[in-house]
């Protein structure tokens, strides 16, 4: 006889198998001539479509001197092309009832427009052009650099606690180009020539480098062959060679002070080397995050700040990345807290972590929040896109990896976050930096 405890729990694994089979993503791949990867997701409960091209070229892929070309061309692909007047891509876009942006990070570009379904092929036409013909001249890149100085001045240098991350990574990665951001250097840029640019582009934005994705309301037999005919005529680039270049493991703390104009509160940084985003451990320190502070109820914030009102801000985020990752910790304090009671408090949960396993109702609200995000992300067309093209590009050509995540991260088990801590989360392996405030 089964007793009412099993029943309950052979009730609750089908229950499980039929959310992960109610949440599985279906899709259509296939690759035309010149190397391009193309995926379609067809999705009829509204009549709207994401058209979206990820690169594989990020920061991490420029040379010393010329860092910030990845974020450059970000900006420059939508300055016009030779079907389309310079500074007239977004107006097409908007004009058409359209949305659109980029962003670039460490590791790819991601360019991306959503319309009403019954403009897909105008939105294919775009990408094409942005891939085949863009205009790279001497008017284009003289004012995207000024934009980009700009937004740099905005969102970095005038921005509170915006060189944070900057300041982290150079000095948690001494070998690597994590160690620069993806802005860059404006002094790189004002030093490039023309041919420079050209030469990346063609280096890098082509159709073998690049993976087109569409997702929406869309008939799939019919976006093929409009795939075909806009993108099967751009030529194929030569096989990019890519090599990681690796970094000496950390045997000692590395203790050090930045200072910045913007700020009157102080702030304590930690930061230590993790794995790349496709590993398992990668997943399981974006948990530890989330144990540590997400939301009110978790552990920094409702010691730190609910409890001692020692920090005015806590927290933890796994900076996740191909080739590595930045674990990063950071408190702010109240009430003239001296830094080092923050570091304490903050070590003092993590030493929590390595030596207990979490409660099973602390584990199960991790996965249920893990379970929320990923079936909010999959319900829109944009989330769909941007995880499809990440599976292709970064889990060995794995495009179903967007199915496999949810039951990836139920496989992690409170012993899997308990090594994990021990083994990531070492004092002699870690930046810890005392962020002040400077004079201006």
């Amino acid at each position: 006889m089964i007793k009412r405890n099993q029943l309950l729990g052979l009730i609750a694994g089908v229950l499980s198998v039929s959310a992960l089979q109610a949440q599985k993503v279906n899709f259509t791949e296939f690759d035309l001539d010149n190397g391009l990867h193309v995926i379609l997701h067809q999705d009829k409960s509204a009549p709207v479509v994401a058209v979206s091209v990820m690169y594989h070229v990020g920061s991490k892929n420029e040379d010393t001197g010329r860092t910030g070309f990845a974020h450059f061309f970000e900006h420059l692909l939508f300055e016009g092309t030779d079907n389309i007047k310079r500074g007239e891509f977004m107006k097409v876009v908007s004009a058409n009832g359209g949305q659109n942006n980029a962003n670039t990070s460490q590791d790819r570009t991601f360019y991306y427009e959503v319309f009403p379904s019954n403009q897909l092929e105008l939105g294919l036409w775009l990408e094409s052009e942005r891939m085949m013909h863009p205009v790279i001249n001497e008017i284009g890149v003289k004012t995207q650099n000024e934009v980009v100085k700009e937004e740099k001045r905005l969102r970095i240098d005038n921005q509170p606690y915006g060189q944070f991350a900057g300041e982290i990574f150079k000095r948690l990665f001494v070998n690597h180009p994590y160690h620069w951001q993806p802005i860059g250097s404006m002094e790189d840029l004002d030093a490039a020539k023309l041919e420079e640019f050209k030469n990346f582009f063609k280096k890098y934005y082509i159709p073998n480098n690049a993976v087109l994705t569409i997702a929406g309301d869309l008939d799939v037999e019919k976006t093929r062959t409009l795939v075909t005919q806009y993108f099967s005529d751009v030529p194929k680039g030569a096989t990019i060679q890519y090599a990681k270049q690796e970094e000496t493991p950390m045997t000692k703390a590395i203790i050090d002070t930045a200072y910045d104009a913007n700020i009157q509160i102080p702030a304590i940084m930690t930061a230590y080397r993790v794995p790349g985003f496709t590993s398992k451990d990668a997943r399981v320190m974006g948990l530890i995050s989330q144990i540590l502070s997400q939301g009110a109820s978790s552990k920094l914030y409702k010691k730190m700040v609910d409890e001692k009102k020692n920090a005015l801000q806590v927290g933890a985020l796994n900076y996740s990345l191909e080739d590595y990752g930045a674990y990063i910790t950071y408190a702010l304090p109240n009430n003239n807290t001296p830094l080092n009671t923050l570091l304490k408090d903050v070590d003092e949960e993590i030493a929590l972590l390595q030596k207990n396993l979490i409660s099973t109702t602390d584990y199960q609200k991790l996965i249920n929040q893990f379970e929320n995000s990923y079936v909010t992300t999959n319900s829109r067309v944009l989330g769909v896109a941007e995880n499809l093209a990440n599976g292709y590009t970064f889990y060995n050509k794995n495009t179903g990896n967007i199915n496999n995540q949810l039951a990836e991260i139920k496989s992690i088990t409170r012993e899997d976050i308990r090594e994990a801590a021990k083994k990531y989360l070492d004092v002699n392996k870690r930046v810890v930096l005392y962020y002040l405030p400077a004079s201006k």
